[in-house]
């Protein structure tokens, strides 16, 4: 009976999804606009569980930190993963060279994986 009961907490185990953890940016492509602006096409991964858990944005952060540009994921993209959404429009000034984009989740907040990117002038 105690080797039935421990198989069967094993399983159980087995059997229960991971907890969603930080927001990934798994890959970045970025064109700059007619005007001179930039259009960034950010892939973020996160386990999504639901509206109380899930990927609910991504920024594009200058080298000293400063946020040029966010869009914001109105929704859990629980069965959509990893996905890619789009943000035009990005202004960024002609002496930064490079980039980082992070995402971030209502539960963890910022510390998933990032991708730093220079861009191409």
């Amino acid at each position: 009976m105690r080797h039935t009961l421990t198989l069967a907490c094993a399983l159980c185990a087995l059997a229960s999804p991971a907890p969603a953890g930080e927001a990934d940016v798994v890959d970045v492509s970025v064109a700059q606009e007619t005007g001179g602006t930039w259009r960034f096409a950010v892939t973020v991964r996160h386990a999504d569980e639901g509206w109380d858990h899930y990927a609910d944005r991504f920024e594009i952060v200058g080298p000293d930190g400063t946020v040029l540009g966010a869009r914001v994921l109105a929704h859990p993209h629980v069965d959509e993963q990893p996905f890619t959404r789009t943000l035009p429009g990005v202004v960024i000034p002609e002496e930064i060279g490079s980039v980082t984009v992070r995402a971030h989740d209502g539960v963890h907040g910022l510390g998933g994986e990032t991708i730093a990117v220079t861009l191409p002038r």
